[in-house]
């Protein structure tokens, strides 16, 4: 690192500073200049180039207040850097004072002060420096590297040898170097490098080790012993630098200092371990990089990459600011160069000719884009000249089994790798072996975190591999081997949906999903196997319904169906399943134009399920035709069609689809307003665990069935008076719903379940908690659906706060967005909240069309359940309105209402329904009757006495005493 007079600092310009003494001692500490050393208590103390340049740009201020602009330029003179470094190099020097670090002052307002009592002593004669070197100097600051450098410097202090692997432009040489002039105190006899990159053959490995370390008397006829034994009992640091090409060579070098050099200490740079006995092998990673949905631009600037991005390009570019969507723009570029530095550095650069957005674009042809690097060093001028250096290196098998595996967009295991890879030329034996030695070499790395080991090849390195693969002639080949290998795990993946639990079954299967998009887009190339892709498409249809992409999932069974028949045979089975994972996604979609196909889809599902004899599919079958009448609101046919579920489960072996057929029955008979009939039919399942017992659940039956069976086993229990009861099911239905890895079961728990339940206990600060959390998820996942449900329970809290105009207008745009079909009876638990919101915005003719106009569906559907709340809703209407006629027909819809609640047996419908009745009553001075209405409906509850219905209750019944 440059000395602080080489930087051009020179502590006399400022005015009246006598002249830079060579050594400064303050308390315990002694700072000697020349050696660029800071000791205490005369020991040496490792201290960082920045932070001395930091300690000594203060001290020679003798007291005086440096802010932090006129500290930045004497730190790092003629160059800009992020704000952050300078409190970084602040708290670096207060942490080695220790108890004294009270010697850095800071002043509020103003900047830094060093407080320490200075003695100075003279500079002698000159003398050779005590810490030798040949360590070049720092041409750039090291970025991102905090955590590795400091990591490196304690494992060279603890072990003799530590080689830095790491694959080409990860910078090993880079965090070498800075390493070891971190590192220069704890080596008197010095620290040096011994560059290999230059070498050309490796008998000139010695000589080159030789004259590093100044032995210039054996160079020129030096041996490994003889290097190593010219070292004697020094203690110093060497690091051996680029030893891949050399690597045979540079062990042996290795090895002979490591033996006749006790005093010795290695630091070597390589792209794979020179396996010598006792070495340390430290894996250079990535610099960091932000997650794909990180939002918090603050939070996005502290990763490595993105910092070294911003300095690099300002660099290149003074007119590049990092904010808003160029910050967003930085961040992608640096993900998708999976955080290399020569990578990043390089894009930096080419902002200037493109933009950010510009570089971004191109980075599919990155081998064009990422050029203009060191002008001194060939294989870093472009990123293909630096993976050219090590494709170089690999044998003829590696080399094959590199180009084969970049058709493998994501991790793969090695059975995958063998698979793909192995041919007449190469056997699977040696596949593996060769990703083994591609993994050491650093152009694979693996993950070893879990009970499978994956292999992936960054981004960049798969780009590589990918454009040798479509050069060799060998890619179609490739593709089919890729292609048949992932039908064939998926057809085995469909049979364990039956065994394996859902979590352990996505943690297997969904790592694959972006080479299964690649090896269906191949299949149905003109290139490609359209028999494979058809296959693969009804192979991977319960992933894309567990990962719910369910437009893509439909774009891809659409596409097998069209190319069914011609060159693809008839296979009831395989084609059973694709016309049952379009039914299904059909029915999500929800649109009107979609029913027919839909209905198409399923019965054409239906019947190559019973010609295949497969009452699994038969019933899922079922049960998109159930859904398919229950989302259309022919609750009548959807409860025949139940019944006809439940009846076919029976005749099955095993019988554990019955109790769905329970839930179908139950769910319909509470729609109907059946609500005792409900209960009977659901709460025997409740706690029964057979809706978790089968992952298939949700790849047949889309949703997770606890969460169905508990949104409306929960809103029957509320309305039929167990308002506590239901809220406790719907807390701990969250919890669940947050284990199962299925978005939209959790939506549906957020928004279907908890929802209604909080908004019907008067617990709003629980519903606008579930609403921002689903806003999040469905903007996360682009489920616009979701979204307009979340905005409905936005506006219903507007409503209940008081915000009646802003809520009914929300909750209007929200209702208006919400698909046609598929959501009638949700739908009408809003209604009249939306009425009511109309109402209190003075809007009592609008709010009246909308409860008329919902009585009217409901009558025409039988959706019975949520009757008794329409017909209040509209009798409160009414009475805003004042019409001569309207006290009386808003009490007859309030009998109206207290009727159809009790035939029903929903408790809680008849509680509100009495209470505006008993409220009319009490203004008309009925007070005795008002008081007989209502006090008996109101003791009937044994829970809830704090829930918003039974407050207003009581607080009514107390003012009519």
């Amino acid at each position: 690192m440059k000395s602080f007079e080489a930087r051009g600092y020179n502590p006399d310009s400022m005015p009246g500073l006598p002249e830079v003494p060579a050594t400064v001692e303050f308390g315990r500490f002694k700072v000697v200049r020349h050696r660029r050393e800071l000791l205490a208590d005369d020991r040496p103390v490792e201290l960082g180039g920045r932070a001395f340049d930091t300690l000594m740009a203060l001290i020679d201020a003798r007291g005086t207040v440096l802010d932090k602009d006129q500290l930045m330029s004497l730190v790092w003179p003629d160059r800009v850097v992020e704000e952050n470094n300078l409190p970084a190099q602040i708290a670096v020097l207060r942490k080695v004072f220790g108890a004294d670090r009270h010697l850095i002052r800071t002043v509020a307002g103003r900047g830094y002060q060093f407080t320490g009592e200075i003695h100075t002593a003279a500079a002698a004669a000159p003398s050779p420096p005590l810490r030798m070197t040949n360590l070049p100097e720092a041409v750039s600051e090291l970025i991102g590297r905090e955590a590795e450098l400091e990591e490196v410097a304690a494992l060279v202090t603890e072990h003799r040898l530590v080689s830095l692997v790491g694959a080409g432009g990860i910078g090993q040489t880079r965090l070498g170097l800075e390493v070891a002039r971190h590192l220069l105190p704890r080596f008197p006899d010095g620290v040096f490098v011994a560059e290999l990159g230059p070498v050309s053959s490796p008998e000139l490995v010695p000589a080159t080790v030789a004259s590093a370390l100044g032995s210039a008397h054996i160079a020129g006829t030096a041996s490994r012993e003889g290097v190593a034994g010219a070292l004697g009992a020094k203690k110093l640091l060497l690091v051996i630098d680029n030893c891949e090409h050399v690597i045979e060579a540079a062990t042996g070098m290795a090895e002979a200092l490591l033996r006749a050099s006790p005093g010795v200490a290695l630091l070597a740079t390589s792209r794979e371990p020179l396996r010598v006995s006792g070495e340390y092998v430290y894996r250079v990673p990535p610099l960091d990089v932000p997650a794909e949905d990180n939002r918090d631009m603050e939070d996005v600037f502290r990763h490595g990459a993105v910092r070294l991005f911003v300095s690099r390009a300002h660099a290149a570019e003074p007119r590049y600011v990092a904010e808003g969507r160029v910050a967003a723009a930085t961040a992608a570029i640096c993900r998708r160069l999976d955080g290399i530095p020569l990578a990043i550095e390089l894009a930096a650069t080419r902002i200037v000719g493109f933009g950010v957005d510009g570089v971004a674009a191109r980075l599919d042809d990155r081998f064009r884009l990422l050029t203009g690097g060191s002008r001194t060093l060939a294989r870093q001028q472009t990123m293909r000249a630096t993976l050219d250096w090590s494709y170089e290196l690999l044998s003829e098998s590696e080399r094959a089994v590199l180009r084969r595996l970049g058709v493998f967009v994501g991790p793969f295991t090695l059975d995958a790798a063998s698979a793909v890879a192995a041919g007449v030329d190469i056997p699977a034996s040696e596949v593996a072996d060769s990703v083994a030695n591609l993994v050491g070499k650093s152009l694979v790395s693996t993950d070893v975190g879990g009970a499978i080991v994956y292999y992936r090849l960054l981004e960049t390195t798969r780009a590589y591999a990918r454009e040798k693969l479509i050069g060799s002639a060998e890619f179609d080949p490739v593709a089919q081997r890729h292609a048949e290998y992932l039908r064939d795990l998926f057809e085995h993946a469909e049979a364990e949906l039956e065994t394996r639990p859902t979590a352990e079954w996505l943690s297997v299967y969904r790592p694959h999903i972006d080479d299964l998009r690649t090896a269906l887009d191949w299949a149905f190339s003109p290139s490609g196997d359209v028999g494979v892709g058809v296959a693969l498409a009804a192979a991977t249809a319960p992933l894309w319904t567990h990962l719910s992409l369910l437009t893509e999932c439909r774009a891809r069974v659409e596409q097998a169906i069209a190319a069914l028949g011609g060159q693809v045979p008839f296979d009831p089975r395989r084609d059973m399943r694709l016309y049952l994972a379009l039914g299904h996604v059909l029915l999500q979609n929800r649109q009107a134009s979609a029913r027919p196909e839909a209905n198409a889809a399923l019965t054409k599902a239906l019947e190559l399920a019973e010609i295949t004899d497969d009452g699994r599919y038969r019933l899922a079958a079922l049960y998109g035709l159930y859904l398919a009448r229950f989302f259309t609101g022919e609750y009548r046919n959807a409860l025949n069609l139940a019944e006809k579920f439940r009846t076919v489960a029976a005749d099955t072996a095993a019988r554990s689809d019955v109790p769905i057929g329970n839930l179908l029955i139950g769910l319909t008979l509470h729609v109907l307003g059946d609500q005792p009939g409900a209960r009977r039919h659901l709460e025997p399942l409740v706690g029964s665990h057979f809706v978790t017992a089968r992952p298939a659940h949700i790849s047949l039956y889309q949703y997770d069935q606890r969460v169905t069976l508990e949104c409306y086993y929960a809103r029957v229990l509320w309305l039929q008076g167990f308002g506590d009861q239901a809220r406790r099911l719907t807390e701990k239905l969250v919890d669940y719903a947050r284990t199962i890895d299925h978005r939209r079961s959790f939506l549906y728990t957020l928004l279907l379940a908890t929802c209604p339940i909080a908004v019907f206990v008067g617990d709003l600060t629980t519903v606008e908690h579930h609403v921002r959390l689903a806003f999040n998820l469905a903007a996360r996942h682009a489920i616009e659906m979701w979204n307009g449900w979340a905005q409905c329970f936005e506006g219903v809290v507007l409503i209940k706060r008081g915000e009646s105009h802003a809520g009914s207008q929300l909750l209007q745009s929200a209702l208006e967005r919400l698909p046609a079909l598929g959501f009638h009876h949700h739908v009408s638990l809003l209604l009249p909240e939306l009425a009511a919101g109309l109402g209190g915005a003075g809007q009592i003719a609008e709010g009246l069309v909308v409860a008329d106009t919902a009585l009217a569906r409901a009558e025409q559907t039988e959706a019975g359940w949520c009757l008794a709340e329409l017909l209040r809703t509209k009798g409160e209407l009414l009475l805003l309105g004042r019409e001569p006629t309207a006290v009386a027909t808003a009490e007859q819809c309030f009998q109206q209402a207290l009727d159809v609640a009790r035939r029903q047996g929903a408790l809680s419908w008849e509680l509100r329904a009495a209470t505006s009745l008993a409220r009319l009553w009490r203004g008309q001075q009925r007070v005795n009757q008002a008081r007989r209405l209502l006090g008996p409906v109101y003791r009937r509850f044994t829970e809830g006495f704090g829930t918003v219905d039974l407050v207003a209750a009581k607080a009514l019944l107390t003012s009519m005493r």
